[in-house]
């Protein structure tokens, strides 16, 4: 969904950035995605949107029956002719963008982002679905930006929200975008995506689990480190009602590809575990930074390049809103 990444905490989801399944679905980072409406990376680099783009967008295409789901649900609670203008915020290559566009055939959907090249390549897609005369695009910078994105009636914010310092004055101003009777839509959490086995016949079993640690001290971090950031409990729900929204429901949307998988999902289990690797691996012990290391090793038979039991598993969950 949300597709979404290139440092351990950049985006792209909408496939945007990464973020160790913070997914933009958008998703934005090859593995997770973190909205790129950020489009920076806390490492100070500049990513290679050549080469990261189609990794978010493979890895949003693989999300994206979950992300139809949601967006069918999303009808039941917003009429579809009634939704005239979507803001995708933190598209990324704009995956869900289009999918919101068909979902709700009576709107202009606009994907905004911080990264022109991901934002050209939403458009390029909105054109080869048929889509491009209701799809449109803003480069904005968030949160400075968001008081420029214009009234719409559905707000998608997949992954994106948590690349924002004060989420809280973040939302209030989102709300302040809603038509009345418009619905907010946050992607934010869910579960950790799994690609193996808990014993993979390397190492101590459960190094995803201890990946996951790895990943949720450095996503603390990299809140921490934001423009005006709050140390804000994640109470989504509670966060929308103080927005002076009324929270319309929350669903948890799967993704399951079972082993044997594809080449493309094979290869996005290599970005994601090299994005591990060069993101987290000091926070590991020797051991598990071997693992890693054989893990992505083409010539070792238990690599990932070779490995029989390779899926892709994870869950994301959509908080929504409505304004009175």
């Amino acid at each position: 969904m949300s597709q979404h990444s290139e440092s351990p905490h950049t985006h792209g989801g909408q496939g945007h950035k990464n973020d160790h399944d913070h997914d933009h679905g958008q998703g934005h980072g090859p593995t997770h995605a973190h909205g790129p409406a950020q489009g920076h990376r806390h490492d100070g680099g500049h990513p290679d949107w050549n080469e990261i783009a189609p990794l978010l967008e493979r890895q949003a295409e693989i999300a994206s029956p979950a992300y139809a789901d949601a967006a069918a649900w999303l009808g039941t609670l917003a009429p579809a002719q009634g939704v005239r203008r979507i803001l995708d915020v933190g598209s990324g290559p704009g995956v869900v963008t289009a999918v919101l566009a068909d979902a709700f055939p009576a709107a202009e959907a606009v994907a905004v982002d911080g990264t022109p090249e991901l934002l050209a390549r939403a458009l390029a897609r909105a054109e080869a679905r048929g889509l491009g005369a209701r799809v449109s695009t803003i480069h904005a910078e968030l949160p400075d930006g968001i008081a420029g994105l214009g009234q719409a009636d559905l707000i998608w914010a997949g992954n994106s929200l948590h690349h924002i310092g004060d989420q809280r004055a973040a939302l209030v101003e989102f709300a302040g975008l809603l038509n009345p009777g418009g619905l907010m839509v946050l992607v934010e959490g869910g579960l950790p995506t799994r690609h193996l086995p808990r014993h993979i016949g390397i190492g101590r079993p459960g190094l995803e689990e201890r990946l996951d640690a790895a990943h949720a001290d450095g996503f603390s971090e990299m809140r921490a480190e934001l423009p005006g950031a709050e140390d804000e409990p994640e109470d989504w729900r509670a966060l929308l009602a103080a927005a002076g929204l009324t929270p319309a429901g929350t669903r948890t949307f799967l993704t399951d590809v079972p082993a044997p998988v594809s080449p493309v999902v094979r290869e996005l289990a290599l970005a994601h575990y090299t994005r591990l690797r060069d993101g987290f691996g000091a926070r590991l012990d020797a051991d598990d930074r071997t693992t890693l290391d054989r893990l992505l090793d083409p010539s070792d038979e238990l690599s990932l390049h070779h490995r029989p039991d390779l899926f892709h598993l994870t869950a994301r969950t959509v908080h929504t809103a409505r304004k009175g």
